[in-house]
């Protein structure tokens, strides 16, 4: 029998100690990476033939920020770093330093080895101890205290403030109340979410979060978005990502419009009266925006818009389009596109796109359904001249790209409520299923995997309020928000899989609400950058 009454827990200054230690080793790799892609200048073939080894220096990069992010987790807490914490920076530290010397899963098939970046590591005796500590009686001591406080949606402090805490309360009784007795029923029905808790959202301030009081919003911080998308996530990925639209259309705004289009816009997406779409991807584009083929040409009143474009989320019952156009036809790149804020008329089941110049259609999908997702094609659409964001052609790709820090911080949030949710869904299961006389949560396996989750999550967790905060602070956080992302979206798949293993062939079943969980949580590795995509814009960030 274990013994988990006195397991070593590593505290807040041995952890923080650990640091330069393995920044050192992510400085070695950076250089050795670097010298092999150009040296000083980032050859673009160089780095495409080692683009495995780019990868890996992501993966590298990701976990000391994210080891970084818990050290100084623990240290905010002060006297509040309890048995729980000191378990939960135990074994994290234990698990990434031992994933780093021996291989960071990028996939279920592909590692990221230090080899791969030709560098070894002979860790130091601090390190080594700091390995060893996670052993199966500090997972089991974990899960113990997870028992214990079943009743919480988040195990551990999480560090924030009080205001914020406060916030995530108030969403989690929302979610706990009137998103997740309802959202498998949306889920198996296909069914978009209904108007009233779209009503209900606007009333509790959702699409105003971060909008300024000067717009009709609140004039919140990223943090607080990141907390109510989290939360409202956690309940149902659809819900969570509803103010998602809204941000970034109000962020388009802010950062890219006129002040007239500020005073006509913001105050309507702040109240909910209007619902936007962002209109980005075509069908042979994906990742590569620069490409996009779809044309806007300017006629007397305005502009006409023809092409096609897909995987457009929530677009019948919207009133504005974000949508993003070429607007130079001499050009092949990004510097001839221009976003618009194109006025539609929301439509019915009976005629989704009732709009003339605009036929759709929906895209059945696993998972992320209460939105639906809809292919669009125009012909001669009409947008009126005002509506050209900022008044100027030619900016769409530079006024999109301020969004994109937000827009993965806004994943990464998702993707932490997803896999709250399926460390709920999988630890309830495991507590009442009964197997060879004993609740599953009794066998060490099933224990393990409830107890990792609940690590990752907060690993993931402060990453992306890391990059949140430096969000609101007025620092770049490209960097940041990638890492959060990337990590955040392996973590909710990893959670989701693992809960679904513990409901074995129930989990496997339509009426279990794993199974959707399961769904839902594979397109955090798609969208708003795929995985592999987003390890290439970290990486290239790197090597400078």
């Amino acid at each position: 029998m274990l013994d988990t009454a006195s397991v070593p827990a590593l505290t807040q200054a041995s952890a923080a100690a650990l640091l330069p230690e393995i920044e050192a080793l992510q400085a070695r790799a950076t250089a050795a990476l670097r010298e092999r892609v150009g040296g000083g200048k980032i050859d673009s073939e160089a780095l495409e033939v080692e683009q495995h080894a780019a990868h890996a220096l992501s993966w590298l990069a990701t976990y000391v920020e994210a080891l970084r992010q818990m050290a100084a987790w623990a240290e905010r807490l002060g006297d509040g770093f309890g048995e729980i914490e000191g378990l939960i920076l135990t074994i994290a530290f234990g698990e990434y330093l031992t994933q780093i010397a021996g291989g960071i899963p990028m996939s279920q098939t592909e590692f990221a080895r230090l080899s791969d970046l030709g560098v070894d590591w002979q860790p130091s005796d601090a390190a080594r101890a700091a390995m060893a500590g996670n052993t199966p009686a500090a997972r089991a001591r974990l899960v113990a205290l997870m028992q214990e406080n079943h009743g919480r949606a988040t195990f551990g402090a999480t560090g924030l403030d009080e205001d914020l805490e406060m916030i995530r309360d108030q969403f989690r009784r929302y979610a706990d109340e009137r998103v997740i007795p309802e959202a498998h029923g949306w889920h198996l029905r296909d069914e978009l979410i209904p108007m009233e808790i779209i009503a209900e959202l606007a009333e509790l301030g959702v699409f105003g979060l971060t909008i300024p009081e000067e717009f009709g919003g609140l004039g919140l911080s990223k943090a607080s978005m990141v907390v109510v998308s989290e939360e409202l996530s956690r309940g149902y990925i659809g819900v969570g990502s509803l103010g998602t639209r809204s941000e970034i259309a109000a962020e388009l705004i802010l950062v890219g419009g006129t002040e007239e289009q500020k005073a006509k816009w913001l105050p309507a997406l702040a109240s909910g009266e209007i619902l936007p779409t962002a209109v980005f991807t075509e069908p042979n584009t994906g990742s590569d925006l620069g490409s996009l083929r779809t044309r806007a040409v300017r006629t007397e009143d305005g502009w006409a818009v023809t092409g096609n474009k897909t995987w457009i989320t929530h677009a019948a019952r919207t009133h504005v389009m974000t949508l993003l156009a070429r607007t130079d036809p001499e050009t092949t790149d990004w510097r001839g596109l221009s976003m618009f804020l194109a006025e539609k008329t929301p439509g019915t089941d009976e005629a989704p796109f009732p709009t003339p110049g605009m036929t759709g259609g929906e895209i059945e999908v696993l998972g992320y359904r209460g939105m639906k997702e809809y292919e669009l094609g125009f012909d001669g659409f009409k947008v009126a001249a005002d509506n050209l964001l900022g008044g100027q052609p030619g900016q769409g790709f530079k006024q999109l790209m301020q969004t994109f820090e937000s827009a993965r911080i806004q994943t990464a949030a998702r993707a932490i409520g997803v896999a709250q949710s399926a460390l709920e869904l999988g630890m309830q299961y495991a507590l009442d299923r009964k197997q060879f006389g004993k609740a599953l949560i009794a066998f060490p396996r099933v224990a393990d995997k409830l107890a990792l989750t609940a690590v990752e999550i907060m690993i993931a967790r402060q990453l992306t309020y890391h990059s949140a905060w430096q969000k609101d602070h007025d620092k770049r956080c490209d960097l940041e928000a990638g890492m959060a992302k990337l990590l955040g979206a392996r973590v909710a798949w990893a959670a989701a899989d693992n809960a679904l293993q513990i409901h074995g062939g129930n989990g496997f079943a339509l009426e279990y609400a794993i199974s959707r969980v399961l769904c839902d949580a594979r397109i955090l590795n798609i969208f708003e950058g795929a995985a592999e995509i987003q390890a290439q814009v970290i990486a290239r960030r790197l090597l400078g």
